[in-house]
């Protein structure tokens, strides 16, 4: 019999502890439920710390005409109108709430001349909202929430004298299933990195947090713990994967030198006042507005340069459309033959703001490029590039209650929950949504697992059946985990990258199909003690799964709209807009399938001109829904 080490049963686990599995632990604990909270590396260390530009939320500090419904309609445009309109809703009024607690908390942000939380702009977004504390919001909201779960910790020491009775946080362990008692769900299964020792945690609710799937690509800003184990999990517990297709490609990556390619150049930097040229020195961007954003974006350089000065006289500059857009425009121009010596595009911020100011409102920027590239970007333009960034797809899940509709007791929240933001998520969101809907994951676990009459329970043959599954690497085999990872990497960069078609899509399920095979007899040396070739064969399963999703989805899906860019089908049609393609996994079969996008409420869309909506909405569709 294998040994698992059992650890106390607690009402809640959470998987993650980036922003959106701590404001979820929060939450659960203050409604009086003992949490776990679960992180893949050390606590402190999760890639919400790399969120450098802001919070989107519309709380007017800088423009007063800013409000939840502007803020709404702009989610809303970004995803294309592909977004569950009520998790964009719920997003657009919780947000700001969820800064001003984070203050109350502690967060220091950056602020205005009257002393108000400062607002910066952002591609997509109408006024400028973005709260920020320099470019490394991130790093203020993660340690803010951590000082929040230690505040609850000592209050629970105050009433038993245990630190740990009521929020425990298990550092560098790994969750590699869910366990489930019939249909619900009974707790969770994993190793412990340092030692490789197994355990399990007894609980009826799990909160999935665990961001996204980015080291599945060759280029990608995500850190080592995006292997889509959230994801993956939900998958094998019986959930269902939504619009897994959509895979937002930040424009602005570093592109030299190699050993950093990818690493993010924060949209702070353009919506400060930076802007995109070519090699041929051209402001390109002017030629890469699209028809439904025509008349919101300047047309001239003159317009877009008052904008920064006077936004109620211009319109914004091109460089602030979504990232979608500006990521295509980029990899166009670089496809051109009008890219950087790099494979890239210039990104200048030193002709339009003093070095002081850049300095002030960028310090990671200006120490990241000097210290990595030696480029000093007081002086000369940065050399950029698309990165894969974010996953728009994944969990699906209740709007309001952010639980699993197919698994009692499982619930998501952040990057690795599906439905938010469309085809295409805005700069600033992600931020704002951990928040909104960690906490209504957190709160909503702990009512679910406070109204049970009886708990499930953990069934001892699940639990040797996932640690034979961990083992396995340890038997004889032929292949080599980092050389599968590199052929998985090259295939989704190659074959399901930024521009998409339908034959190199097909090539990609063939090769994921062999690669899935080939993992089977993957094979690690040595013994179970913090062991990386150990780890990466038990996260290749997780990375298989979800690049399976997505390039399934992504052939499926004849169209571009958003993150999705096939170059068979450059349109965006409207019938798409009704659907959204759920992943599902049935006897280690992997299947995709069509589910309507459910209709969005008629006072929601008197927000928006008629002549928009008919950009994306059928007029059978729309006298529908207006109705």
């Amino acid at each position: 019999m294998t040994e698992i080490d059992a650890y106390d049963s607690y009402d809640v686990v959470v998987v993650g502890a980036g922003g959106a599995g701590l404001r979820a632990a929060i939450e659960a604990r203050e409604q009086g439920m003992r949490v776990a909270v679960i992180c893949k590396s050390l606590f402190g260390k999760a890639h919400t710390v790399m969120a450098e530009g802001g919070i989107a939320a519309s709380m007017g500090n800088v423009n007063s005409g800013d409000n939840w419904q502007v803020h709404f309609r702009d989610t809303m445009r970004g995803g294309k109108f592909l977004n569950h309109w009520r998790m964009a809703e719920l997003h657009a009024r919780e947000a700001p709430d969820r800064v001003w607690e984070l203050e109350s908390w502690g967060a220091l942000f950056d602020r205005t001349k009257d002393g108000r939380i400062s607002q910066r702009n952002f591609g997509g977004h109408e006024y400028p909202r973005l709260a920020h504390v320099g470019d490394r919001t991130g790093l203020e909201l993660i340690r803010t929430l951590q000082q929040k779960v230690v505040a609850l910790q000592q209050a629970d020491f105050k009433r038993s004298g245990d630190y740990e009775s009521g929020l425990k946080v298990f550092q560098e362990y790994t969750v590699t299933r869910i366990v489930k008692d019939g249909e619900r769900v009974a707790g969770v299964f994993g190793y412990q990195r340092e030692s490789g020792r197994f355990f399990t945690i007894a609980a009826p609710a799990v909160v999935l947090a665990t961001g996204g799937i980015g080291k599945s690509f060759k280029v990608t800003s995500n850190s080592w713990e995006y292997t889509g184990d959230g994801h993956a999990l939900a998958l094998l517990a019986g959930a269902r994967l939504l619009n897994m297709e959509f895979v937002q490609f930040h424009p602005t990556g570093m592109v030299w030198p190699p050993s950093v390619k990818g690493i993010l150049v924060t949209e702070s930097v353009r919506g400060d006042g930076g802007v995109l040229r070519n090699s041929e020195g051209k402001r390109f961007m002017f030629d890469y507005v699209p028809e439904v954003f025509r008349g919101q974006y300047a047309e001239s350089e003159a317009e877009a340069d008052g904008w920064y000065a006077d936004p109620d006289k211009h319109r914004r500059p091109p460089e602030l459309l979504p990232r979608d857009e500006v990521a295509r425009a980029i990899n166009s121009e670089v496809k051109a033959g009008r890219g950087t010596p790099h494979g890239g595009v210039f990104l200048d911020v030193s002709s339009r703001l003093p070095a002081e100011e850049i300095i002030r409102r960028l310090p990671s920027m200006h120490h990241q490029f000097k210290e990595l590239a030696d480029v000093d970007i007081t002086r000369e333009p940065m050399e950029v590039g698309p990165t894969c960034h974010y996953v728009m797809g994944g969990v699906e899940v209740d709007p309001d209650t952010a639980a699993s509709p197919a698994v009692p007791g499982l619930y998501a929240a952040g990057e690795v929950a599906g439905g938010m933001h469309g085809s295409n998520r805005l700069g600033g969101n992600s931020l704002s949504d951990l928040l909104v809907f960690g906490r209504r994951a957190g709160l909503h676990a702990a009512r679910y697992a406070a109204g049970l009459t009886e708990r499930p329970t953990l069934e001892r043959a699940q639990l040797e059946a996932a640690a034979a599954e961990a083992l396995a690497p340890f038997d004889e085999g032929a292949e080599h985990p980092y050389a599968l990872h590199q052929e998985l990497q090259q295939t989704m960069n190659d074959l399901v990258g930024i521009i998409r078609r339908a034959g190199e899509m097909k090539q990609a399920l063939d090769r994921l199909a062999v690669l899935r095979r080939r993992a089977e007899a993957v094979a690690v040396e040595g013994h179970r003690q913090f062991n990386p070739g150990w780890h990466l064969a038990l996260d290749l399963r997780n990375m298989l799964l979800v690049s399976e999703c997505v390039a399934r989805a992504a052939l499926l899906r004849r169209e571009s709209r958003g993150g999705h860019t096939r170059e068979d089908w450059p349109g965006m049609d409207r019938d798409w807009r009704r659907v959204n393609l759920v992943c599902s996994l049935t006897d280690d079969q992997l299947a995709v399938e069509r589910q309507a996008n459910p209709p969005v409420r008629a006072d929601l869309l008197e927000l928006f001109d008629r002549s928009e909506l008919a950009k994306y909405f059928t007029p059978e569709e729309l006298a529908d829904e207006q109705e």
